[in-house]
């Protein structure tokens, strides 16, 4: 006997709901998770490395990349997503530094996004054969660094230094709308871009597969 069409119809419908019900269930499982991958503190601020790498987007960033070359943690600071036209001695200027000291030491760059941050930075430090880096970023900001410089640096060593802006609040985020917001804004981006290099990486293995032609 046929099954009503109403019928067949309310089955789809169901599973269809069961299916975004699991969807949603993982996906604020995952966002509690990537909260707690969120830095906390500065794990480790003494080891030197080859480099300091600062991400821009907030004057606290620059500030503390500044203060770890002074102090002699690394012997370059690249700055990479700086705005075209903004040289170093404009840079120094608007932080109130002292060019002669460090001005030779600073390199920039202009990335746009934190993809476009891994990829000039990886261009910067093969161009310097340098194998290890700091990178200071916002603590929010860390993780979605980290998958992006990992997947295209993987052979490069990576000592985070996150740092802290006061607008963020890290106990009960989720009370706070803006952090709230702003942590879940970053979760998705993460979730993209962890999509993204899987299918990279699937891609890579296909094409070096006999089946994938490669030779």
């Amino acid at each position: 006997m046929r099954r009503p069409r109403h019928s067949v119809g309310a089955g789809w419908t169901h599973r269809l709901f069961a299916t975004l019900v699991v969807v949603v269930v993982f996906w604020i499982f995952g966002l509690f998770q990537f909260a707690g991958w969120i830095p906390a503190r500065v794990v480790d601020a003494e080891t030197p490395t080859d480099a300091i790498v600062v991400l821009t987007g907030g004057s606290r960033r620059l500030s503390k990349g500044l203060d770890l070359l002074s102090r002699g943690l690394a012997e370059n600071l690249f700055v990479s997503g700086v705005y075209q036209g903004v040289d170093v001695r404009k840079l120094l200027k608007i932080l109130k530094r002292k060019p002669e000291q460090l001005e030779s030491r600073i390199s920039i760059g202009i990335a746009i996004n934190t993809t476009g941050n891994a990829t000039e930075t990886m261009a910067w430090m093969v161009s310097r054969k340098y194998r290890s880096l700091r990178l200071v970023t916002a603590d929010y900001h860390m993780p979605r660094s980290l998958l992006e410089f990992r997947y295209a640096m993987p052979g490069i060593h990576i000592i985070t230094h996150p740092v802290f802006p006061d607008n963020v609040k890290r106990d009960r985020w989720w009370a706070w709308p803006g952090t709230a917001s702003l942590v879940i804004s970053e979760y998705n981006k993460f979730l993209f871009a962890w999509v993204r290099h899987g299918l990279g990486r699937l891609s890579g293995m296909a094409g070096l597969s006999p089946a994938g032609g490669a030779g």
